[in-house]
Formats: structure tokens, sequence, C-alpha cells
């Protein structure tokens, strides 16, 4: 005598496995290369030499002496995304002078960004008033932040500010930034948390309790590297390097972006000396395959880290 058992009851007897999908890839992190750092080239040579270094995207400059001007930006910003996409690259977000809802031009910037697809823009400039307590600042600031998350709202818009170093910066600490985007919807304003500048204000430890702070509220992560060096004066000061060359711990840092879930825009920056270029000069002081070959080098070694740690 035969009998037919169905698959699931044998799964109710313990005697199958019930079917589970397969796990999706993580999501593979595209690296972009601002655009200040081609900012000698106009727009058809930049998107075509980012092309054939290997970038996945461009973060395209849309302030002043960028490539792309504010106040020209619903005509010249679609210009420039189309010839950015021709060449295989995606624009995932774009670099802005916006620092809150009364900046100049910032509805036409974001209405057009909106419009061509792009939904992120890096924001910021908030700095500290001597003086004045911090914790009176930062409640004076939380209005703003408010007011530009409402803004970025109307045009699916999320705004992420990027963290420096230095002096009276807001966000250098970056717990105030954070206290600043933490209650709000953070697909409207969060952080660009750029691990240089971390590391810079945080060399021991405090570089990993900010990771650990700002990465859940990140839209968005910047790299480079530095070291301290003495000038000629025989002052100590942060020189910026090549990636994987100074003091950034990419090795620790690259497990905790992992951890966080990270799928935001992924920036590449090059600020150490290179005839210009590094300062988004107009015109440079070296050859440009010298900066094409720099460029393309920290792409590389972004590049094997992020295979290291499956990014």
């Amino acid at each position: 005598m035969t009998s037919s058992v169905s698959r699931r009851n044998l799964v109710a007897m313990g005697l199958a496995a019930p079917f589970m999908p397969a796990a999706t890839p993580p999501k593979q992190l595209k690296i972009s290369l601002m655009s200040k750092f081609m900012q000698f080239l106009e727009i058809p040579a930049m998107a075509e030499e980012t092309a054939r270094l290997g970038y996945d995207g461009i973060d395209l400059c849309v302030r002043p002496g960028g490539h792309v001007l504010p106040e020209r930006a619903p005509q010249d910003l679609p210009k420039a995304v189309e010839i950015i996409r021709k060449n295989g690259l995606a624009v995932e977000m774009i670099t802005s002078s916006i620092v809150d809802e009364r900046s100049p031009h910032a509805r036409e910037v974001l209405k057009t960004a909106s419009e061509l697809g792009i939904h992120h823009y890096r924001w910021g400039g908030f700095s500290y008033k001597p003086g004045i307590g911090i914790p009176e600042q930062l409640d004076a600031l939380k209005p703003r932040v408010k007011a530009l998350a409402s803004l970025n709202r109307e045009y699916n818009m999320c705004a992420i500010y990027h963290t420096h170093s230095g002096p009276n910066l807001v966000g250098a600490s970056i717990w105030d930034i954070w206290m600043l985007v933490k209650d709000e919807d953070t697909n409207s304003v969060a952080i660009n948390f750029d691990i240089g500048h971390a590391t810079v204000e945080g060399g021991l430890g405090g570089w990993e309790h900010s990771a650990r702070l700002a990465l859940p509220v990140s839209r968005g992560i910047a790299f480079k590297d530095f070291r301290w060096e003495k000038d000629k004066n025989g002052k100590w000061d942060a020189a910026w390097c090549r990636l994987g060359e100074g003091m950034v711990n990419f090795k620790k840092y690259l497990p905790m972006v992992k951890a966080a879930h990270f799928a935001g825009p992924v920036q590449l920056h090059f600020e150490y000396p290179l005839g210009g270029a590094d300062q988004g000069a107009r015109q440079i002081t070296i050859p440009q395959q010298q900066v094409f070959d720099e460029i393309g080098k920290g792409l590389k070694t972004l590049r094997a880290l992020f295979a290291e740690y499956q990014l």
C-alpha cells in the first residue's frame, strides 16, 4: 500500500525544511568622485575621464565656482547630468551651497535635482559664534534644520550634512550635528560622515564613538586620509595624504559601515597637494595625467578595501 504525504505535512512533522527564498545579495556601494577635483576640465571631458578611471559616478558640484552654478541649475544641471549619464556614470548626489531653506536658489536647485532623479545633496556650513553657549546655539539651529527638512520633503530630497574638522565648526565633534538631526526624518536631513575629518578630531578612540553615533543617521559617507606632520615652523598640523598611507583605520571602520547596513552615496576625496586640483582650481600647475594617476590610485585602494569587507 502506498501513501502520499504532502510537503506541508512533512514540514509540520519536522522532516523537511520549509522553503526559504534565496537571500538578497547586499547592494554593492557605488563610489563617486567629487567633481571639485576635476574642475580644470569642462563637464564632457570630466565625465569621460572619470568613467575611464573606473568610477561609478560623480558627486557634481552645484555651487558658486562649481561645474554648475546654483542660479543656472534649471538650465545647466539637466545638460550636465545627461552628459555624465551618457558616459555610464551615476549621479547619486550633488554638492550644494545650501545651508538652510533661505539659501539663495535652494528651491530651484532642489526641484531640478529631484526631477532628474537625484535625491541626495550635500548640505552644511553652520558655525559657532564666540561668546555664546553651545547649547543655546544648537537650540537656535534646530528650527532651521526642521524648516529645511520640510522643504526637502516637498521635493523628495535628503540633505546630508558634511562633517569637517576644525575650530567653531558645527559637526566637527559629530555629537552636535547628531543632536540636530536625530529627531528629524533622516530621509530628509541626515549626516554625510567624513571618516578623515572624524579621525582628525578623535584620532585615538573618539572617531569610533563618532562613527557609532553617526552611521545610523548617515545617508552619505566620504573617504580621505591624513597624518600629523610638522610644518616649516615646527607646528603640528593635519596633512592630507593618499588613501591608506595615513592614520585613518579603514580596517576597523569598514566593518562598522557594513554593520550599519549603509546604502547611500560614497564620495572619494583628494585633499593632498595636486597642483591646485585638490582645491578645485580651474588652472592646475602639474600635468593633468599626474592628477588622473592619483585619482585612479585612490579608487583602486578603496575598491580593494571594499572588496575585503564585501561592501
